[in-house]
């Protein structure tokens, strides 16, 4: 492993570095690169294309074919301007092997005067197909004299992430600049990698990577650059899944040098909790509390995230590590993304803790006034034993008397820097809470190793016994009326219906006025049927009181938007139709499925969709059929969607990978784990260079 120059050298380096020496940015232009990431000018070089244009030869005419996108040179035969519904500049143009059409919606008449017969152009663009042959849509162009013939572009034209204000061509113009210099001597970039693991992997050196990704010659594979695979794009794709890695690594040692209250696992709450529940934990269960406990009882803090699938019990792991907290004498709280989940959390917790004579306080945004302020005081006083809300709890005037515990549920809906400043909440000196962050979105293993690199992970892989797996159904939307009936025939059997309505606006008024209107529709045809409505701009007593009544058997339909996709527990519900599921990700599929078949009566779910069906969403109803393994749906969700949506768009937004792609580069995982080990123990010095190479911020999450 080798790193360039003395301390000196390095320091001018890093002076040298500085973006505003490159020509053409000053204040302005470096704020607005600024936010793509771009402070210096080796990031410029770490800005890399997204993808290639060849510009590097002209295809004739006769070759081009739909899709295409190529330079290609030929004279005018014909200009001129049409109008139709819409006004716009038409350009015959041929080469002796064919003929292509040019559109213009936006031009100049000088424009039009300039394309006279016989004057030949270089066109780029992409073929589309049109009504009469081939054309292109505003393509770039420029004149070709006869005296001069301009030169075709030598390298793979590279295309960046780009900015508002900030161009291809300034990209373009800016990664010259930032070669220039690098090809020089000017600028020097330090090789992290160890030379045995680059030699073993043909890798080439860090500045031949750099050079050629962002100018790659003419004779490439770019089947390879495209797919990614290329060892070029390969060598950066490990250094920077290695650089992400070693972030949530050094988060990890740094946890572990705070101090946490030691927790016991065997005090007079946690045994009358235990011995009241009307239910015989799982032996998962069981399993994972005792490693949670164990956990507790150290004075590191915890950082465990426990996984298990819809229905399988993880509440009740909370509950219990949660009172031994309160055993201690300590707060814990608990965190939900929605106010219906947070909730269902708080009845549980009420019910299962009435008795006991302890205090469960609750908070979310639309805890307001007299309520909110004695709310806050009860917190701060430690009245509050145990806490359980929404985002609200994150707030500045949130004021914790000495929290111990921190349990955050659904953690793909947050980021990572949302969990830790809960954490913060519970900062006494040196002395934080302990975390258990908890999911029912299955996470591959893969994507585990590397987005949650900073927690232990438990999984809780057996649901409670009794429950029987859903059948799924999936149905063109053309069978409603069959549809309808069967949930007449379920109602008729003393059983209940969740109907649940999506739409794909964003529009949260169109989709609760979706689902009025097919809850009035419904109680028309089913006029026996005593049918409910929930949706998001019900007033939380209204909610509340539709779903008391629909959990009290007095409702047997209920219809709703996807509110209800977490956090509703009614064990004779046996019936689910999904509306317009092909709208709908694996996840969230997967997700309100997983609201029937909680009681032991065989339950169903039927999924109706619109045609014509997309070929993902295609996939993802036979998914659904197929198989109700979460952590098998987890996979194919990956696979179809790929890693960002998986994790949700918070936590995606903190990955912010550049090159690599956590499916496609999965095979690099286990060696990027085994140098970051390495790294920390043997060249610790390489560490923090490397992440903040990788990671517009420097070290990210370490503290908030």
């Amino acid at each position: 492993m080798t790193s360039t120059g003395t301390q000196s050298s390095q320091q001018a380096t890093r002076t040298s570095n500085d973006i505003t020496r490159l020509k053409g940015v000053g204040p302005r232009i470096a704020s607005k690169l600024e936010k793509l990431g771009i402070q210096t000018i080796q990031d410029v070089l770490f800005h890399l294309p997204l993808r290639y244009e060849d510009r590097t030869r002209v295809v004739p005419l006769g070759t081009l074919r739909p899709g295409m996108q190529a330079v290609v040179e030929a004279e005018v035969d014909l200009a001129e301007i049409s109008f139709g519904r819409r006004r716009m500049l038409l350009c015959r143009i041929s080469d002796g092997t064919g003929s292509l059409l040019l559109r213009f919606f936006h031009f100049s008449t000088a424009q039009k005067s300039q394309l006279q017969r016989g004057t030949r152009l270089r066109c780029f663009g992409e073929v589309r197909p049109g009504k009469k042959g081939l054309e292109m849509i505003h393509p770039e162009y420029t004149y070709v004299s006869d005296q001069a013939v301009n030169d075709v572009e030598q390298t793979l034209t590279p295309i960046y992430p780009t900015t508002e204000g900030v161009h291809q061509l300034k990209l373009r113009d800016l990664s010259e600049q930032a070669l220039a210099l690098l090809a020089t001597g000017q600028l020097s970039l330090d090789e992290w990698l160890p030379e045995q693991l680059t030699d073993k992997m043909n890798w080439p050196s860090l500045q031949q990577a750099i050079t050629t990704l962002h100018r790659p010659p003419p004779g490439m594979d770019t089947d390879g650059l495209i797919e990614g695979r290329h060892p070029l794009q390969q060598r950066l794709a490990f250094e920077e899944l290695l650089a992400h890695h070693l972030s949530l690594r050094q988060l990890r040692h740094r946890v572990r040098h705070f101090h946490a209250p030691a927790l016991p696992d065997d005090g007079f709450f946690s045994k009358q909790f235990r011995q009241g529940l009307p239910f015989t934990l799982t032996g998962a269960q069981q399993q994972v509390i005792s490693r949670i406990l164990e956990d507790l009882g150290q004075d590191i803090p915890m950082m465990r995230l426990l996984q298990g699938d819809v229905g399988s019990g993880k509440t009740v792991v909370a509950a219990c590590a949660m009172l031994a907290a309160v055993d201690a004498g300590y707060q814990a709280v608990l965190m939900a993304p929605t106010e219906i989940l947070a909730e269902q959390h708080l009845k549980t917790f009420q019910a299962w803790l009435d008795g006991l004579g302890l205090e469960v306080a609750w908070l979310s945004g639309k805890t307001k006034g007299k309520a909110r302020t004695a709310v806050l005081e009860q917190i701060a006083n430690g009245q509050a034993q145990l806490v359980v809300g929404t985002h609200a709890l994150f707030q500045q005037q949130v004021d914790f008397h000495n929290l111990a515990l921190v349990v955050v549920d659904e953690q793909h809906r947050f980021g990572v820097h949302q969990r830790l400043s809960l954490r913060e909440k519970g900062q006494r000196g040196e002395r934080r809470p302990h975390q258990l962050i908890m999911t029912a979105t299955p996470i591959p293993r893969t994507l585990t190793m590397t987005a949650y690199a900073d927690l232990d992970c438990s999984v809780i892989d057996e649901l409670p016994p009794g429950r029987t797996p859903v059948q799924t159904v999936v149905l063109p939307e053309s069978r409603r009326a069959e549809v309808v009936e069967r949930v007449h025939n379920a109602c008729a059997r003393g059983s209940q219906v969740y109907w649940v309505c999506t739409l794909i606006e964003e529009s949260e008024a169109l989709q609760c006025q979706a689902a009025a209107d097919t809850a009035e529709l419904l109680h028309q045809a089913l006029p026996r049927v005593r049918v409910g409505l929930v949706h998001g701009r019900l007033k939380p007593a209204e909610k509340e009181q539709v779903m008391a009544r629909f959990k009290a058997a007095e409702l047997d339909l209920l219809v709703a938007t996807t509110v209800i996709e977490v956090g509703v527990d009614v064990p004779n519900a046996s019936l689910m139709v999904i509306e317009n599921a092909e709208r709908l990700g694996l996840s969230q599929l997967h997700q309100l499925r997983g609201r029937v078949g909680r009681g032991s009566r065989q339950s169903h779910c039927v999924m109706m969709y619109r045609a014509p069906l997309s070929t993902p969403a295609r996939a993802r109803l036979a998914a659904m059929r197929e198989t109700s393994d979460g952590f098998v749906i987890a996979q194919r969700d990956l696979e179809l969607r790929g890693p960002g949506e998986v994790l949700g768009t918070r936590q995606t937004g903190d990955m912010n990978l550049r090159i690599a792609d956590l499916l496609r580069d999965q095979a690099l995982l286990p060696a990027v784990q085994q140098l970051a080990e390495q790294l920390l123990q043997q060249h610790p010095q390489a560490v923090d260079p490397l992440i903040r190479r990788w990671l517009a911020t420097g070290t990210r999450y370490v503290d908030v």
